[in-house]
């Protein structure tokens, strides 16, 4: 039994769903479990239709139609009419206004969970449909029947026993019957029935829950590349791919903000050694990068950029020493308003931390430090971390930039920098 992936990319029109269910023909006496992200960027504009309604913007009804018919289109491509599957999702979508009132004193956290968790929903259930015109049986199921969670939206924690029972009881009986079974990504649900997400580009760590649970002798996540890369490839040239890198690798690179997988999916697969593999879905016929204990010796550098960072600089008001009992404030302070920190460094009277820049959430935050400690703020930086780093590498990255906070350890460089403005010519 194995686990397959397909992110938004891979199912971004009627072609590209196509596309899945001819790489899928070459596993159709295989035991499958299919878990599918929403379709292309359907999930940011679920986040605009979300904002709109709830703030109530004049484009809101707009935002809707546009995301919509974007599914109905599709769905008309690939089946040649409206069918079942269209018409209930005309039915689902033109409800998010009264889903969205219904929730409204709830807080936008948990409205946006009710709303945007229906990209995967849909995906799901145009893509399953279709999988089963194409003549590959395929069952589809509700991921919240078996992913259980706390009620922490948007960054929803799953609750470990209560979903491996779930999903064994759920989906192995399920393999009796069917080869293909498929669900959605992203998605869970509390005890109280409520939908809950698991943080932006969750398909990935829904896909190891899953294969956790079920022991599976693999999981492959489909993407638009041929692999790892040591770099992005929409922004540096003559970048390589990584044949095989360790799990204690991936999680550095995810944790230091690399794209390629959600930073949580890893600790589930490492547990139970389950290897990753990463696969083109443009050439399936093509390795990719596995992700095991085994792994390379020697590694390139590897390149992580981050963009939207801001630096904060905390200082305390008094020109007191930042002690230790102004750091596990501070610390407290990060947490409570759900901010990772992805640099710092401390001098005798200051506190320099690197965040990725969440308006609401630095807003309440700094009006929070403003009172016990000076808060100044840099935005518009960008955050670049390399993995094995050389001389020639690093000159290159600086390149145009001024280095506005630098740390180097073993293996590991990073520096806070922000483009230099080039003056035009009088």
């Amino acid at each position: 039994m194995k686990v397959f992936k397909f992110g938004g990319a891979s199912v971004k029109n009627a072609d590209a769903v196509r596309n899945v269910a001819s790489i899928l023909n070459a596993y159709k006496h295989e035991k499958l479990l299919l878990i599918v992200s929403a379709m292309g960027k359907t999930t940011n504009h679920l986040e605009t239709v979300t904002e709109g309604f709830f703030f109530d913007h004049p484009n809101k009804k707009e935002a809707l139609n546009n995301t919509l018919n974007f599914h109905i289109n599709i769905c008309r491509e690939l089946f040649g009419m409206e069918n079942e599957v269209s018409k209930e999702i005309r039915k689902e979508f033109l409800a998010i206004p009264d889903i969205i009132a219904k929730h409204k004193d709830a807080g936008f956290d948990t409205v946006y969970d009710q709303v945007v968790s229906l990209g995967e929903w849909a995906s799901t259930k145009i893509v399953s449909s279709y999988l089963n015109h194409a003549n590959l049986p395929t069952l589809w199921i509700d991921a919240v029947d078996c992913i259980k969670t706390d009620n922490i939206y948007r960054e929803a924690t799953v609750n470990w026993p209560t979903t491996e029972q779930q999903i064994s009881k759920t989906i192995l009986p399920l393999f009796h019957k069917y080869d293909f079974i498929m669900t959605q990504g992203f998605t869970g649900q509390t005890d109280e029935g409520m939908i809950t997400t698991l943080g932006r580009e969750g398909s990935d760590y829904s896909a190891a829950i899953f294969s956790y649970c079920l022991n599976v002798d693999e999981l492959t996540v489909w993407k638009d590349v041929e692999g790892i890369l040591n770099a992005d490839p929409r922004k540096f040239k003559n970048v390589s791919k990584l044949e095989r890198i360790s799990y204690k690798e991936a999680i550095e690179m995810t944790y230091y903000g690399a794209k390629v997988i959600h930073p949580k999916t890893i600790k589930p697969l490492q547990n139970k050694n389950i290897p990753l593999r990463v696969k083109s879905f443009i050439s399936p016929h093509d390795d990719g990068t596995i992700i095991s204990g085994l792994s390379e010796e020697n590694y390139p550098p590897i390149v992580v950029l981050e963009s939207e960072q801001t630096l904060l600089h905390i200082s305390t008001r008094d020109f007191s020493f930042v002690a230790e009992h102004h750091l596990s404030k501070l610390f407290a302070l990060f947490a409570e308003h759900r901010i990772k920190v992805n640099m710092m460094r401390n001098t005798a009277i200051s506190f320099t931390v690197c965040v990725t820049h969440r308006t609401e959430r630095l807003k309440n935050l700094i009006q929070k430090l403003d009172e016990e400690f000076t808060v100044d703020k840099n935005e518009d930086l960008e955050l670049i971390t390399v993995r094995y780093y050389n001389i020639e590498i690093i000159e290159k990255l600086k390149q145009g930039k001024i280095v506005l906070m630098e740390e180097r350890i073993k293996n590991t460089l990073q520096m806070v920098v922000k483009e230099i403005s080039v003056p035009e010519r009088i």
